[in-house]
């Protein structure tokens, strides 16, 4: 059954058409990733599916009583705690339990109270404060007000109230773009045991692969649906691109053929009737067009010059701020040829120890030793915040460069695809990806040996995230990444160093083992209370507490468990009955053709229906045994 039904959509944006004609259609608990390059139109759909945006032509029509959410661009403010902001989302809930604090009626009372009761509502405490937990929020967090947080954080507060609304389908605009790693996998796993249905735009090749089971790629106006997951999407785009291809050639071929027949033997009488033929032929020849893709995107980054070993040195560093240190006895060196990815959740000093190694802060005690020659680039995940928006990429630039030429001023903008149009236009007018480009070209002008990435591809899209993927792999000098992205870190990252309890320590694993040793420790932790010197009651006291805890948090398995046992036998009982209905001779006799194929149609259904549910079911009560004996 379809859930969304988008039909001959046709949206504009300033007199721009960004979709014409557009159709698709999202069945109940798929999920659907939104591909497409930047400026496509992606969030402008999210915006009409949410009836945010007017269609200027065709229809969306969303099932009756289907309940939506989405992550409001806007972020949450006051003074209300993280858990009540998240709890208040669910506007059915709120009312609800206010009316039972008010209402007088018993009959409406009981009402009331069976209402709660189908909503799971005795429950949304825990599970508002488990979605935030997973997003990274502490339990003594989770009481601070939402005002006390910086705007990324606020924006993981929005996607926790999203997702508590545990809607019939849940819209989500680069869900990951705030998150660190270890929020991002537990967002992974979230979204796969959900069993709504969801359309996600990102730019996040694996939360594409893990998560959805379909790719919808925007492009020229039209929406197309490939199954599985994005390396699925890029197999069936490439094979399909290469027999179009092949298709155009083969006629191409059959149209030089003819014409030269035509061109031949058109003066000549005795040929003039085959000629004509021929030229008949052709006109009814289809038109077939050669796969012409858009320019790949490309970035270059400059050659650095030679450097001796070692490139930098610290020796018992501590770092910090205000004369706390962050981060302590550090002891480690750099060379050249280091790809090193920074793994740990965010606050536990990432950015410091790149401010450190940046030169933006100097370490509180230790030493710190680097070549003379040794040159610095620095992405930052908020420097865009520092860009004029008045200004051109060519004015940054011709600043940051005062002894180049205006060619080398160009030139090195056009490294990272900012051509003539695109280096004249206001930093204002750019996209975020954009002006992620121009940072990258700052960052990169006087050709370092020693490159910073803290969070890069925040804004750029799939296409540009492949072409800093492939420059880094060209590049010759080290780099020091910091990012959510698990693709970009497999495929530039040679080791991995784990930023945690105020130190920084290599990971001897790869991102699949990092990924395993992350649940593992989420399956372990505890939500810890201030210690008692009464250490007897209070260690029955945390028994009680941490079994009280894993029931908590074994009950959206359990309920998810018996929901999928549930929907097996309902499913079970419609295989049965169309079963018998198959097997009825009568029905061979007296039904047409189409209700036969029906019933065949839905019993194959049925069959992927009931796989599904198995799955779910057997996953759920796996992990239920995995908790229970761990």
């Amino acid at each position: 059954m379809s859930l969304l039904t988008i039909t001959d959509l046709t949206l504009r944006i300033a007199g721009r058409v960004l979709l014409d004609s557009a159709s698709l259609s999202v069945e109940a608990g798929r999920k659907v990733g939104l591909v497409g390059r930047n400026g496509a139109g992606k969030s402008t759909l999210l915006a009409a599916i949410s009836g945010d945006l007017a269609p200027d032509g065709g229809a969306i029509q969303i099932s009756n009583r289907a309940r939506m959410g989405r992550v409001r661009q806007e972020t949450p403010e006051g003074e209300a705690s993280l858990i009540d902001t998240v709890l208040s989302g669910d506007l059915e809930r709120a009312r609800l339990m206010h009316a039972a604090e008010t209402t007088t009626d018993p009959a409406m009372l009981a009402d009331i109270h069976e209402r709660l009761l189908v909503i799971d509502a005795h429950t949304a405490p825990a599970r508002a404060a488990s979605i935030l937990s997973g997003l990274g929020f502490d339990h003594d967090a989770q009481l601070r007000p939402v005002s006390s947080f910086s705007g990324g954080w606020r924006m993981r507060v929005a996607l926790a109230t999203a997702l508590f609304l545990n809607p019939d389908l849940l819209l989500l605009d680069e869900p990951t773009n705030h998150l660190d790693i270890e929020a991002t996998i537990w967002l992974e796993g979230w979204l796969r045991t959900f069993s709504g249905a969801a359309i996600i735009v990102s730019h996040d090749r694996s939360l594409l692969d893990n998560v959805v089971d379909s790719i919808a790629h925007l492009e020229k106006g039209k929406l197309g649906l490939t199954p599985g997951g994005y390396e699925e999407f890029i197999r069936i785009r490439t094979e399909q691109a290469l027999q179009q291809n092949r298709a155009a050639e083969r006629l191409a071929a059959q149209r030089a053929h003819m014409q030269s027949f035509v061109d031949r033997f058109r003066a000549k009488a005795t040929k003039a009737r085959q000629a004509q033929a021929r030229l008949k032929a052709l006109a009814r020849l289809p038109q077939i067009d050669s796969v012409v893709e858009d320019s790949p995107t490309r970035f270059s980054f400059p050659e650095p010059a030679p450097l001796p070993p070692p490139m930098l040195t610290l020796d018992a560093v501590s770092v910090g701020y205000d004369g706390h240190a962050v981060l302590s006895d550090l002891s480690c060196r750099l060379d050249l040829d280091d790809r090193i990815a920074l793994l740990g959740q965010n606050g536990k000093g990432k950015s410091t120890f790149a401010k450190l190694l940046a030169g933006r802060l100097e370490p509180l005690s230790g030493r710190m030793d680097h070549s003379s020659r040794l040159r610095i680039g620095y992405f930052a995940q908020h420097q865009g915040e520092a860009l004029i928006l008045g200004d051109t990429p060519i004015d940054h630039m011709a600043r940051a460069m005062p002894d180049a030429t205006p060619v080398a001023v160009r030139a090195q903008l056009d490294r990272f695809g900012l051509d003539a149009g695109k280096a004249e236009s206001r930093v204002g007018d750019l996209s975020g990806g954009e002006k992620a480009r121009l940072l990258l070209a700052l960052a990169t002008r006087n050709a370092p040996h020693l490159l910073l990435l803290d969070e890069p591809t925040n804004h750029l899209d799939l296409d540009a995230r492949d072409a800093l993927i492939r420059a880094l792999c060209d590049y010759e000098g080290a780099v020091i990444l910091i990012s959510h992205d698990t693709h970009l870190v497999e495929s530039v990252a040679d080791r991995l160093w784990l930023v945690d309890d105020g130190t920084i320590v290599p990971f001897e694993d790869d991102m699949a083992g990092y990924r395993a040793w992350l649940l593992e420790r989420a399956r372990k932790a505890t939500n810890s209370s201030p210690s008692d010197t009464q250490t007897e009651s209070t260690g029955r006291r945390d028994q009680r507490r941490d079994r009280a805890e894993q029931r908590r948090a074994l009950a959206p398995l359990r309920k998810e468990a018996k929901a999928a046992e549930g929907l097996l036998e309902q499913l079970g009982k419609e295989r049965a009955r169309i079963e018998a209905r198959l097997a009825d001779p009568t029905l061979y006799d007296t039904s047409e053709a189409g209700e036969i194929t029906c019933l065949n149609t839905r019993l194959a259904a049925l069959a992927r229906e009931e796989e599904a549910a198995e799955e779910r079911w057997l996953a759920a009560e796996a992990e239920i045994e995995r908790a229970n004996h761990g």
